[in-house]
């Protein structure tokens, strides 16, 4: 019985650290480093798609709504593959604007719903409010993707 007890005061020192992170991803001031990847596109890819980096989960409808929006058309396909598409498509300074727009405003749709989830359900407002900062950290670094990728 000692032995439990032992890893459950383990495991709860362990939570209260800074090691244990609800959602899988712990939160982080770095600023990511687009150059660390093999190429643009993943680079892209993992700072806006991933859920546990940009805070949203953007479905393969969502890019598909966004390349419709910023003037592409696309099947659906597997989201990193349909993400390719998209990026091939925004081979143009103007391009890729429009898409970064069209992306802004799918992103501001979704922390909407999460900031009325939070209002709704007060006791899971800090696990919105996470991905509400998340998602709004990644709407700010769409200047700085203009800049590098142009």
């Amino acid at each position: 019985m000692r032995d439990i007890d032992d890893l459950r005061a383990e495991f709860e020192a362990f939570k209260k650290g800074d090691e244990f992170c609800n959602d899988g991803s712990c939160a982080s001031d770095e600023e990511v480093d687009l150059k660390d990847y093999p190429s643009y596109t993943e680079a892209l890819y993992a700072q806006i798609v991933a859920p546990n980096a940009s805070g949203i989960y953007i479905s393969r409808w969502d890019i598909k709504e966004v390349a419709e929006v910023a003037g592409d058309s696309m099947a659906i396909h597997p989201r990193k593959r349909m993400f390719e598409l998209l990026m091939k498509y925004a081979v143009s300074q103007e391009r890729m604007q429009s898409v970064l727009d069209a992306l802004e405003e799918n992103m501001q749709r979704k922390i909407d719903i999460y900031t009325e989830l939070a209002e709704s359900f007060p006791s899971s407002k800090n696990i919105f409010d996470e991905k509400i900062a998340k998602a709004e950290k990644t709407i700010r670094s769409f200047p700085h993707i203009m800049k590098e990728y142009f």
